[in-house]
């Protein structure tokens, strides 16, 4: 992937990270309310098993794969349509829906009680609209070459 698109990437999961700590710590402190304060391993446990946080899972997955794409090595290079594709799923998770899945449902009722999940979310909007509006990927040097042969004919002819 080029480095405007990797540049992206580690931005957007950046804010992901940000925002995935924002909707645990607020689901941590509901379930603590309810049972008890858990120490680290127990929530860990929570984490991976507890029904109270899968609709936590779906954002914790794409974070992984940002990562995944972020150090992918040399031999199996990740791509420009790669990351795309990430930044089309955060959208789409991201984005107000009344589709009523777990995820969807807990994310507005998050959206609702917590302001800083707000301006969390903000920033991620800030990254994907900034995505949206970036150039396609770059030319190729023959690309390029034909794209600044026919600029300098526009130049030399006053067009």
């Amino acid at each position: 992937m080029n480095e405007n698109t990797r540049a992206r990437l580690r931005e957007l999961r950046g804010h992901l990270l940000r925002l995935h700590k924002l909707l645990l710590d607020g689901e941590r402190e509901a379930y603590e309310r309810a049972h008890g304060r858990v120490g680290a391993g127990e929530m860990l446990q929570l984490l991976i098993n507890g029904a109270r946080f899968a609709w936590l899972r779906r954002l914790s997955e794409l974070i992984v794969r940002a990562d995944e794409l972020l150090d992918a090595k040399k031999d199996e290079p990740a791509t420009d349509a790669d990351a795309r594709a990430v930044f089309s799923q955060a959208r789409t998770m991201l984005a107000p829906a009344e589709d009523g899945t777990d995820f969807a449902e807990n994310y507005r009722a998050a959206l609702q009680r917590d302001p800083s999940i707000v301006l969390a979310h903000a920033e991620v909007t800030r990254v994907l609209a900034a995505e949206d509006r970036s150039e396609p990927p770059a030319a190729s040097g023959r690309e390029r070459e034909l794209r600044n042969a026919e600029c300098g004919m526009r130049i030399r002819r006053g067009a």
